[in-house]
């Protein structure tokens, strides 16, 4: 089966990539306006659904500050394995744009694009599939966890779904609002608006008799012994997203996510997968040339430095970097000399350096 292309998301809202949010709202808005699948002919219905799509898409994706900085970090390949159809457009501002357009809520057209698992414009973006939260969790690595990769175990609080009343919360009766359906619809001129059931909060049931295990709650508290593989070469800031180990819904568990922290290390800085250290030398190593060994992650390796080096030369080890986190070739090892000028020399220096010093006519 051919893979499905995705096209840039600023190309679809037709934007610069450094384009403002008020400027993609806007872009969105018209675009809209133009392909809202109600405003077309039927015989170019499905063409239109398919536009909305991924206009809405690009719009999630591209308004939210977080998301759009993963997006231009690692385009649509990188972001896809971070975030599901639901993640991209949860919290999207969908409500007040569909309002100004004249469109009400405009929920109804994603019950139909989106198979109803998103309330997007009615309780704040609550969600009526019933699948669980998500969660995130700080971690703490050592710079040398980061290099080689490893796997954590760290303990996760979280809420489960309780086993006595699966869920339920207790003994449940039809709520008479709604009558069982969660939803009250209203007509909005061709607009057909679905608002999520006020007095049973989508679940179509009010409780009777609370579980005495949950206490009505539907869920528990419990805390979950979790093993977290980070691989080789993560960088700082990276996040891993674990599925479905978040807290339980009663249509699904959400996902953990789980923010990595490297920790500094004391002699080595690092660029991507290479690795950057200072080695201070001496002026007769520089001037004569010398070989040298030099700290790595993996030890001590041998280095040559050539005659008449100059402070602040880098060399390069390849090989002795860092792994690639995505899989590409292990980086290199960079080496900045740097010579060190002596603060206290004895009698003899003082009279060697005064003999080259007069050896000289002034150029180096």
């Amino acid at each position: 089966m051919t893979p499905v292309t995705k096209r840039d998301y600023y190309e679809i809202l037709g934007v610069e990539r450094n384009a403002s949010v008020d400027v993609i709202k806007k872009a969105y808005r018209a675009l809209a306006m133009k392909h809202h699948p109600d405003r077309v002919p039927a015989e170019h219905k499905k063409d239109a659904e398919e536009k909305f799509k991924e206009l809405s898409e690009a719009y999630a994706v591209l308004s939210d500050p977080q998301k759009r900085q993963v997006y231009d970090q690692y385009g649509h390949a990188g972001f896809d394995q971070r975030y599901s159809t639901e993640d991209i457009f949860r919290g999207a501002d969908f409500a007040s744009i569909f309002e100004d357009l004249g469109f009400g809520g405009g929920g109804s057209i994603f019950e139909q694009l989106f198979g109803g698992a998103f309330d997007l414009f009615g309780g704040g973006g609550t969600r009526r599939s019933g699948r669980g939260a998500d969660l995130g969790y700080e971690l703490e690595i050592a710079f040398e966890e980061a290099a080689k990769g490893l796997t954590k175990t760290v303990m996760i609080p979280r809420r489960e779904v309780c086993a006595d009343c699966r869920g339920e919360g207790g003994e449940r009766i039809s709520c008479s609002t709604c009558r069982g359906a969660g939803q009250i619809r209203q007509s909005a001129g061709f607009m057909v608006i679905a608002r999520t059931c006020h007095a049973c909060g989508g679940r179509g049931s009010s409780l009777k008799k609370a579980c005495p295990h949950c206490r009505g709650e539907g869920r528990v508290a419990v805390e979950r012994k979790i093993h977290v593989k980070i691989p080789a070469g993560i960088e700082d800031g990276m996040r891993l997203r674990l599925a479905g180990e978040g807290e339980g819904g009663t249509r699904g568990r959400g996902d953990l996510y789980v923010l990595i922290r490297v920790a500094p290390h004391p002699v080595f800085q690092r660029e991507g997968s290479h690795l950057i250290v200072e080695y201070p030398v001496h002026l007769p190593q520089v001037a004569l040339g010398a070989e040298v060994e030099v700290p790595s992650l993996n030890g001590r390796v041998s280095m040559k430095i050539p005659a008449g080096t100059q402070s602040g030369t880098v060399f390069r080890i390849r090989g002795k970097g860092l792994p690639d986190v995505h899989g590409g070739r292990v980086g290199d090892l960079l080496v900045r000399v740097v010579v060190q000028t002596p603060t206290r020399l004895t009698g003899r220096q003082r009279q060697l350096l005064e003999e080259l010093t007069k050896t000289f006519d002034g150029s180096a």
